[in-house]
């Protein structure tokens, strides 16, 4: 079996479903979002743009290698390409809190960062895509146009994050009685759809189970150590460092895998790669939040490793 020749279908009804998912998953990172979110990267740009050189430069490039030197399809060299390009999954938050990280500065990543997705995700899948030896045909024959895709982004993804800020700063009190139903609701809707995709393609996955997670495995821990990386060039403290490990290594692979069906025709190679990702990454960040935290514990007394609670954002000048 080719997986590139693979096409994994839903119905028309479906995949509607599927872009007010993505929407409000959007609309639901808004709510959590607050200006003061904007204010602290403008106060302190540095890891920021550190983070931002990461996503958008770093982790593609090392991600485009990978595709050259690791077994995969065409397909799925795409597929992780697209992964890379997506925005932070707002789980980053979740995982730095429990590994004893800047919480603060992943909220503040994730937010801005969602913001810059929107207009850079589109035209860097295009991009990277294109420079691929074996994948690049791939977007030739699904005739991907970068703006039409981030037209469509702005609709399914940027209407519904600023509609999300809108309502945030005009009726803060309804923000906070909805916020909890619509987070924990499209993420359920999203993970079943993750669910439903694999399992409704049962037959197709489990023939390329074995290097699927090998790539996906391999590719995760690249990005987590990427990200922790970065930040220890960067000169960022061990929060921070924390923060930004998962802000890299964790990204938004559900958005992917409903990118995968909007603008790919549902191409198996893409969407395994996104689905599995989807639900490996949660498990990795687990694993690595929660062994990060219990030695962090052991050696200090305390997860976060702060006896002072001041962070290396709070001392910065």
């Amino acid at each position: 079996m080719n997986v590139d020749d693979v096409v994994l279908s839903f119905t028309p009804g479906t995949l509607t479903i599927l872009n007010v998912v993505l929407g409000l998953i959007m609309f639901g990172i808004a709510l959590d979002t607050s200006p003061s979110d904007f204010k602290v990267v403008a106060k302190h740009p540095k890891p920021f743009v550190i983070a931002i050189l990461a996503q958008l430069l770093l982790l593609p490039i090392a991600t485009f290698l990978l595709t050259l030197v690791l077994p995969v399809s065409a397909s799925m060299a795409l597929g992780m390409i697209l992964v890379a390009c997506c925005p932070p999954g707002n789980i980053s938050q979740v995982l730095t809190h429990r590994a004893g990280g800047n919480v603060a500065l992943s909220v503040s990543l994730t937010a801005v960062g969602n913001l810059v997705y929107i207009v850079a995700m589109p035209l860097s899948i295009t991009f990277w895509g294109s420079l691929h030896p074996t994948a690049r045909h791939l977007l030739r024959e699904v005739a991907l146009d970068p703006w039409k895709m981030l037209l469509e982004i702005l609709l399914i993804v940027g209407l519904p994050f600023a509609l999300g800020l809108l309502l945030r700063a005009q009726a803060p009190a309804l923000t906070r009685r909805v916020q909890p139903f619509v987070k924990w609701f499209s993420l359920i809707a999203l993970l079943a759809f993750i669910v439903a995709a694999l399992v409704g393609n049962w037959a197709v996955f489990i023939q390329v189970l074995g290097i699927i997670v090998l790539v996906v495995t391999v590719h995760d821990a690249v990005a987590l150590a990427l990200g922790y990386g970065t930040a220890v060039v960067g000169g960022l403290g061990t929060r921070e460092r924390k923060a930004m490990t998962f802000e890299v290594g964790i990204r938004n692979a559900g958005l992917g895998l409903g990118l995968v069906f909007l603008f790919f025709d549902g191409l198996g190679g893409m969407a395994i790669v996104a689905g599995w990702w989807g639900i490996w990454d949660i498990v990795a960040g687990l694993i690595l939040a929660g062994l990060w935290a219990r030695h962090t514990k052991r050696r200090t007394g305390s997860a976060s490793g702060d006896a002072t609670g001041r962070t290396a954002l709070e001392t910065a000048s």
